[in-house]
């Protein structure tokens, strides 16, 4: 298995994995009912290097989306915002501090914040946090623009402590009925409808992500993908075994079971696992929206951890009142070598 937001270019560097795009067109090998056009467009992109190489085969995904709480919304008489400028609008409408109730929470700690700020970016022209040059590109016009937002969400609308908020301290937060909007993976829906964990259970509304001031919707995406070694010599058999565990029947049972999201499409389209999931319809059609407009969340670089360090940072300076464009011109200098080393060394 590989994850594809972290190992990706390390793995696609050093040739790790064996080309599955061969496999798939050798009817000797793949079944007929395979179905390729069923993955998501966003992951398939994703498990493609840029030399065209596909090292491994979708497995899973993780797209970002909004959930909003249902009764608070609709108390204040607020739609579901289609775009950030809406959707701040709606949480200063939404907050009412007297009542420990905040219009939005999101994470403000470095590292985790990055994925935040990258989801206003990927609504920019820009989108992108390295060029087609592969230089690093996280100080301009557009990317102050992603930290300015950042920075309001978190700064005006969202709960007191916010800069030390990760994934957990936000899902409890609006688990509690404590904010009506929250940007994150899919992955953390689950605990959201458990009526013996969550007050929000059934109450809790999907939908995509917000659109930017650019011309494309996008969606952040993380995920993995199934890998064959190289160096393996019986590829034959590990992409039998491959096909076996993301056939469309495999997919559906992850789906249905809650064990995560698949790369497939179909499965959010199946009616009988809509019928007997505890999720709403709507959950299912934001999923499959969201594989049609979802993109790579962090730059597909080497020291990936290092890059969501430095920039994470910034972010978080900018909660403390730290200007945005400083920050980020600080921090892309600081980082910018990193860069440099690691694209000489791979």
């Amino acid at each position: 298995e590989v994850r594809l937001h972290v190992t990706k270019r390390q793995d696609g560097k050093a040739r790790w994995c064996a080309d599955v795009i061969a496999l798939i067109a050798d009817p000797a090998l793949t079944a007929p009912d395979f179905d390729f056009a069923d993955f998501g467009e966003g992951m398939v992109k994703y498990a493609t290097q840029a030399d065209g190489r596909m090292d491994t085969l979708p497995a899973f995904a993780d797209y970002f989306i909004l959930y909003y709480n249902k009764e608070l919304l609709a108390a204040r008489n607020v739609e579901v915002p289609k775009t950030w400028d809406e959707m701040f609008e709606a949480a200063k409408r939404l907050t009412d501090a007297s009542k420990q109730v905040h219009g939005h929470v999101g994470r403000g700690l470095k590292n985790a914040n990055v994925v935040l700020w990258s989801s206003y970016l990927l609504g920019t022209p820009q989108r992108d946090m390295i060029d087609a040059n592969r230089q690093l590109i996280t100080d301009t016009p557009d990317a102050v623009w992603a930290g300015e937002t950042y920075r309001k969400f978190l700064r005006d609308v969202s709960p007191p402590g916010s800069i030390g908020f990760n994934w957990n301290e936000c899902q409890t937060t609006f688990m509690q009925g404590r904010a009506a909007m929250w940007v994150d993976g899919i992955g953390f829906a689950a605990p959201l409808e458990d009526r013996t964990r969550s007050r929000v259970a059934g109450k809790v509304g999907y939908a995509l992500v917000p659109r930017g001031p650019g011309p494309e919707h996008h969606c952040a995406l993380f995920g993995a993908g199934y890998g064959i070694p190289e160096a393996s010599r019986k590829k034959g058999p590990a992409w039998l075994f491959i096909q076996w565990a993301l056939s469309k029947p495999m997919q559906l049972r992850m789906l249905a079971d809650g064990r995560g999201v698949p790369a497939r499409a179909s499965p959010f389209r199946n009616e009988e696992a809509i019928g007997r999931s505890h999720f709403p319809r709507e959950f299912f059609q934001t999923l499959e929206a969201s594989s049609k407009i979802a993109r790579a969340g962090l730059p597909e670089i080497v020291p990936v951890t290092q890059f969501r360090d430095v920039i994470g940072t910034a972010l978080t300076n900018t909660i403390s009142g730290a200007d945005v464009a400083a920050e980020l011109k600080r921090a892309t200098a600081e980082f910018r070598p990193v860069l440099e080393q690691s694209e000489r060394e791979t």
